[in-house]
């Protein structure tokens, strides 16, 4: 990964990122711990940076704030939210994969060069294994 990707990862960390991770927080109405491999974002999306500040959000952060909207329409899943979900963990992929959910932790693991744009298949699948493991 290059300077240009470093400087791309830079500036969503700095003027995307921290708004965002708030409007996890409150929607799932607790600090919601998470772990992004910016390494591997940037190395399975060399040469597309500029797609950054458009993708990240799209195949990683409106996907899992709606699914945990999706859990959170009542208290019982904001309790099961709060007391289950101790960790998410976003990387980069090369090629799709399903999120999982073992022992607390959310994983997250795309592509960000493509399917962006299907946020709401990943939207349901990440509801799906939190309703199922929560």
């Amino acid at each position: 990964m290059g300077l240009t990707e470093r400087r791309a990862i830079k500036a969503f960390q700095e003027n995307k990122y921290p708004k965002i991770k708030t409007e996890l927080d409150t929607v799932a109405g607790f600090a919601v711990p998470v772990e992004v491999d910016w390494d591997t974002i940037m190395a399975v999306s060399e040469g597309y940076s500029e797609q950054y500040e458009e993708n990240l959000p799209k195949v990683f952060f409106r996907p899992l704030i709606e699914a945990c909207k999706g859990i959170c329409v009542d208290d019982l899943g904001k309790e099961a939210l709060k007391e289950g979900l101790k960790k998410v963990i976003l990387r980069g992929e090369s090629s799709y994969t399903m999120p999982s959910f073992e022992y607390g932790t959310l994983t997250l693991a795309y592509p960000i060069t493509s399917w962006a744009d299907s946020w709401t298949t990943k939207r349901d699948e990440i509801q799906a294994v939190l309703e199922k493991g929560l």
